[in-house]
């Protein structure tokens, strides 16, 4: 599955990582200790808000949320490109994966892992 904004991404990302010779700290071991130093950094935004509450982020907060996204789909994206990984492909490969193990009538408004369902796929 193609996604050219994600492949211009990779791009640019590769480019400026590159230009400042950063390439070389750029190990997939070190992206995803960056990459899970990120989503708990967007975990603290929302650790002590209620369900209601983090739906309705004030605009600074909702800025700090985004800022945080942002560096995630970065170190996703150089991570990727550094292991030759298609987002896309694995995407699409993982999305027919879970229809097959959450067809709709056993998982419709449950919250059941597929291995809890009477027929494991």
């Amino acid at each position: 599955m193609e996604w050219p904004e994600l492949d211009a991404l990779k791009v640019r990302m590769r480019d400026f990582a590159e230009r400042r010779n950063w390439d070389q700290f750029h190990a997939p071991k070190n992206l995803v200790m960056a990459l899970a130093g990120e989503a708990g950094e967007l975990i603290e935004h929302f650790q002590w808000l209620s369900e209601s509450d983090s739906a309705n982020l004030d605009p600074g907060k909702l800025e700090e949320v985004a800022a945080e996204i942002a560096d995630i789909q970065i170190y996703l994206v150089r991570l990727s490109d550094k292991l030759g990984v298609s987002i896309g492909d694995a995407v699409e490969k993982k999305i027919v994966e879970n229809e097959r193990k959450y067809p709709v009538e056993q998982s419709w408004g449950s919250s059941r892992k597929y291995t809890e369902f009477e027929s494991n796929p």
